[in-house]
């Protein structure tokens, strides 16, 4: 949500400063007011008559304040029982029945836990209220009248540069061709610019002060989410007679766009929640991976093992005495069975895997916006990737393309013109110019044209149907007045709302026929010869994605001569041209080339004929009630016989490696959907270029189908074919939510049907990125909307094949042996603790308590056991070279119930060996057990991380190695200490130096840890994994 704007420069206007205030935001719209949305009315200069009050126009995306943060970020830590669990541990010591050791045992673990969550919280929230103080405290200049504040509904100045503040009409631009440029690629995700008109009315007044001095008025339907739609009036009443404008799309000015051009002032008409970019705005949700959801899933499983044990250890006893107390013992004497550091471990690593993901040379630019879904990126199963749009006029997403138009075909029904016939065209255009002047260029009443003519016909309209305006900058030598004077070449730049539209401006640049002006109300070509061809705009009708075509009805100002042009798709212009014979053959043709295809007519009218077109036209566009039926009605009373004139055909250009990026995606298993609004041609011939589709892979065409039976019959066709591509409708996807399938190709489908990986770059490809699993956003010329809203952000589609292969796969191998580690630490010493109890007539006592507790799970093994976030079975070069490595994942199996099973096992085995070979070594030095049976712990627990270790990093070796000096000097130093926080013996240090002592507890670890290493080696030897053939 933006709701503010920038402190505007009125230095131009410094004649109107008394008329301005300067106002923050927070202080500016500040009423509120919950309503149901309704239609209003809104009058300049008149605060009296203001009929509802506005919601105030700040932005606050912090999730607590003040007095709620703590609160709630302990409920939102509490309400899962994994926290919850430790909680009601912790609090169970001070009940003196059930205490078993220090308070601090308990308490400090968990109070680590709750402090690194709530330094993470503080901070975003800090961030978040800097950025939100920041923007809410930027000022903007208020329009009054005779230097005092108004109240109520306020006038705006907005300058270059600027973000507008609130929803506003356009009431009046410092610049000279009476409109002005808006960016909204932070709204709609596009970067192109667009159009935007005044009011003809207010445009025309002297001065901005006048607008406070007039009797005016503004209708505007009620807020809602449409922002590409707006239905309004203005009505000035104290002019005779009376003005009423009607007021479109393109009199807004849309909270959160940019003002690109000129200065503008515009009226308030909503704030706050009512502004459509706010309405637009959904929450997030908190993404949950399905690795942590597996997690979750075993620490249940461990639960209930505590629970079995706890009830096992008490019927042994045979329930004697107080039994239900011993039961709560045991389950605070087992407790380590679920490690508390299991969720900090993940969390930490989540953090390296991100780091080293920015880190990555490889793919610049790469941002982690979701921490917490790293191993996300290693299992994926379907990937949604979107292409291009639909219509004409498209301004739609292009993840796979670069969005980089280039002209390719010209075709006129009996001859057509490619890149390497391009200067033919020129030449045509050429000869027209130099064998007629300019005041007689009318050839429209031969029966038969040359083709010369038929060539200028073509080209002209394609000139002239557009909603593309030249912009002339300064380039260093000629200054932007000099260069708009003269039309200079270099210093002209095209702005449109659409490539497509820039790409066919170009093109007829190229070949002799320039588009060197245009404003409100004209348009300014360049023949050949350097004459300027003038041409009035007498209504223009702007694409829309309903209608796919746009229209533009000019007068020749040389022969007064009036011509109504249209360019659109050719699934709606076939049935508005003249009855031909090669149109949708020809269409089809360059669709299956990869081509969009715009099908140019043109209809001349009579004057006659525009003036009851125009009165009919502006009488709909006053409407207010259905007033896009009436509007269209009106405009398809004139698109009936329309000259056929030519088929353009542009490409879009894939981006670079997009063919080998899909090739690695499918070899790892990854099944691809392309989503598209192109025809169905196109979308194939896209998918095949792209390597979507191999060139010998049968199609299928789901027909449309309307229920289940239909969808049924239809999958059983399917299924019947082998390695098949699969080509389904947006309607028949509804019907049919899935289909196996290797490759699919969506036609004109709604992106929001999946949650899997979407890839996108625009500002609607939002909603499905952050309904997915885990959303991938492209930085494309379309704006960063995609990007920010995504979980991670790339700037190239090829870099989705290293993140997923590479880093994908490392993070989700690493987390799966980071947490099987931290549960077999923390079962190997509970299997201890239960051989412990049970030789001692299961006593619930502790066999460790306090600073060994602590120790064990932190200083003497933390760094070993967390340095497996930086282990890699490959290369990351064999990862990108052997995708089929990736399949693997897709399995689960680096963590399954399988492998949980074995890592139970493994703990079993070496806390009994411990215990038990602690126990018959050292008969008769017991008073020493804790020291013995630890340190065979501590070491144990060493070699196996070396076990696990594949590719060893020189800071594994540092922890190994750091971890082993913590351990021997707190022996050495700290022993007294250990002893007296412990509430046990202290440590004799001369025993530990013994001989006996190091070769028996030699003797212990070896007895655990080398039958591993025997069965590893067999494993690898006589069944190796698929990834050490390749390491080989």
């Amino acid at each position: 949500m933006q709701g503010v704007c920038e402190t505007p420069g009125v230095s131009e206007m410094s004649s109107l400063m008394n008329a301005w205030s300067v106002c923050r935001c927070c202080e500016c719209l500040r009423c509120c007011g919950r309503r149901d949305p309704r239609p209003r009315s809104v009058w300049l200069g008149h605060p009296e008559k203001r009929e509802q009050r506005y919601p105030r126009n700040v932005i606050n995306n912090q999730k607590y304040n003040f007095f709620t943060f703590l609160p709630g970020v302990l409920f939102n830590q509490f309400k899962y029982f994994f926290n919850l669990y430790f909680l009601l541990l912790a609090c169970s010591q001070f009940v003196v029945e059930m205490r078993l050791g220090a308070l601090y045992t308990y308490w400090v673990p968990l109070g680590f836990v709750l402090a690194v969550t709530m330094i993470r919280e503080a901070a975003e929230e800090l961030r978040c209220y800097m950025r939100d103080k920041e923007v809410n405290s930027q000022i903007y200049s208020k329009l009054t009248a005779r230097g005092q504040p108004q109240a109520g509904p306020a006038a705006l100045l907005t300058a270059r540069n600027q973000r507008v503040p609130a929803d506003m009409i356009f009431l009046r631009t410092s610049e000279k061709n009476g409109s002005c440029f808006l960016r909204t690629d932070q709204l709609d995700g596009e970067t192109d610019w667009k159009l935007r008109l005044p009011v003809t009315c207010t445009q025309r007044l002297p001065t901005a002060s006048d607008l406070l001095q007039i009797r005016s008025y503004v209708y505007a339907e009620e807020p809602n989410i449409d922002i590409h739609n707006f239905v309004g009036t203005f009505t000035r009443e104290d002019s005779d007679p009376p003005v009423n404008e009607s007021l479109s799309i393109e009199n807004t000015l849309w909270a959160s766009t940019v003002i690109a051009s000129g200065t503008v002032v515009g009226v308030v008409l909503y704030t706050g929640r009512e502004l459509r970019s706010v309405m637009n705005t959904s929450n997030p949700r908190s993404k949950i991976g399905l690795f942590d959801l597996e997690v979750n899933c075993l620490t249940k499983i461990l639960f209930g093992a505590l629970v079995v044990v706890s009830l096992v250890m008490v019927a042994l006893q045979h329930f004697a005495g107080r039994w239900y107390l011993q039961i709560i013992r045991f389950l605070l004497l087992f407790s380590n069975i679920i490690p508390i550091s299991l969720r900090v471990n993940l969390d930490m690593g989540k953090i390296v895997y991100s780091w080293v993901i920015r880190r990555d040379s490889k793919i610049p630019g790469t941002v982690v916006r979701s921490s917490t879904i790293p191993e996300q990126l290693g299992r994926i199963s379907y990937l949604l990737t979107d292409k291009t749009g639909t219509g004409a006029e498209n301004t739609a997403l292009r993840t796979l393309t670069q969005n980089e138009m280039v002209f390719k075909r010209l075709h006129l029904g009996t001859v057509a013109y490619g890149l390497d016939s391009m200067d033919e065209v020129q030449s045509h255009i050429f000869s027209i110019y130099t064998q007629v002047q300019p005041a007689g260029l009318s050839l429209a009443t031969k029966v038969r044209r040359s083709m010369s003519s038929r060539v200028h016909e073509a080209v002209k309209a394609i000139a002239l149907c557009h909603n593309v305006t030249p912009v002339y900058e300064s380039n260093g030598v000629t200054d932007q007045a000099e260069a708009e004077r003269h039309y200079e070449d270099s210093c002209r730049v095209y702005q449109a709302s659409s490539p497509d539209e820039v790409a066919l401006v170009q093109w007829t640049e190229s070949v002799g026929l320039t588009l060197v002006g245009r404003d409100q109300s004209s348009v300014q070509l360049r023949s050949p010869g350097g004459h300027i061809l003038n041409f009035t705009i007498l209504q223009i009708f702007p694409f829309t994605y309903e209608s796919k075509r746009m229209g533009i009805i000019v007068r020749d100002e040389s022969t007064g001569e009036i011509t109504f042009y249209m360019k659109g798709a050719d699934v709606v212009m076939a049935g508005i041209v003249q009855y031909n014979d090669w149109l949708e053959e020809e269409c089809g043709n360059m669709a299956r080339e990869g081509l969009r295809v715009l099908v140019v007519a043109k209809k001349s009218l009579t004057e006659e004929q525009y003036q009851d077109f125009e009165a009919r036209y502006v009488q709909a566009k006053l409407s207010v009630h259905d007033r896009s039926l009436k509007v269209a009605t009106v405009i398809e009373s004139l698109e009936m016989e329309m000259e056929l004139l030519c088929l353009t055909g542009v490409e879009d250009q894939l981006q670079t490696d997009v063919r080998p990026t899909l090739e690695t995606l499918r070899n790892a298993g990854i099944k691809v959907w392309m989503l598209t609004g192109d025809k169905l041609e196109t979308a194939t011939c896209t998918a095949k270029n792209a390597h979507l589709v191999t060139r010998t892979q049968d199609i299928h065409i789901f027909r449309l189908v309307t229920n289940r039976g239909e969808a049924h019959l239809e999958l059983n066709a399917f299924r019947r074919k082998h390695d098949c591509a699969l080509v389904i409708s947006g309607d028949s996807l509804e019907v049919l939510m899935c289909v196996l399938c290797v490759t699919q190709v969506c036609a004109a489908c709604n992106p929001v049907l999946f949650v899997f990986c979407p890839a996108g770059d625009g500002g609607n490809d939002v909603s499905m990125i952050q309904e997915a699993d885990c959303g991938v956003g492209v930085e494309g010329k379309e704006g960063k909307q995609a990007s920010l809203a995504a979980d991670f952000s790339i700037t190239q589609f090829k870099h989705l094949g290293r993140l997923l292969m590479v880093h994908g796969r490392n993070s989700y191998k690493r987390s799966a042996a980071l947490s099987q580690f931290v549960i077999h630490r923390s079962l190997c010493i509970s299997t201890m603790q239960a051989v412990f109890s049970s030789v001692f007539y299961f006593a619930s006592v502790p066999l460790y308590q306090g600073f060994l507790i602590i120790g064990y799970s932190t200083i003497y093994t933390m760094f070993p056991v967390f340095s497996l976030v930086l282990d890699k079975d490959v290369k990351s070069e064999v990862a990108m070279l052997y995708p089929e490595l990736y399949k693997d994942l897709l399995k689960g199996r680096p963590l399954s119930y399988k492998t949980f099973l074995i890592w139970v096992l493994i703990s079993i085995y070496q806390g009994s060996i411990i215990m038990y070979g602690a126990l018959l070594l050292f008969e008769s030095e017991f008073v020493h057990i804790v020291a013995i049976s630890f340190t065979s712990l501590i070491l144990t627990e060493l070699l196996m991380v070396a076990l696990t270790i594949q590719t060893w990093h020189w800071l594994m070796i540092v922890a190994e190695l750091l971890s082993l000096s913590c351990y021997i000097a707190s022996l050495v130093f700290l022993h007294e200490f250990i002893g007296e926080v412990s509430r046990s013996p202290p440590l004799n240090v001369y025993f530990i130096a013994t001989l006996s002592f190091l070769w028996k507890v030699t003797v212990i670890t070896l007895v655990s840890c080398l039958p591993l290493y025997v069965l590893k080696y067999l494993r690898r030897r006589f069944s190796p994994p698929s990834y050490s053939k390749l390491t080989s």
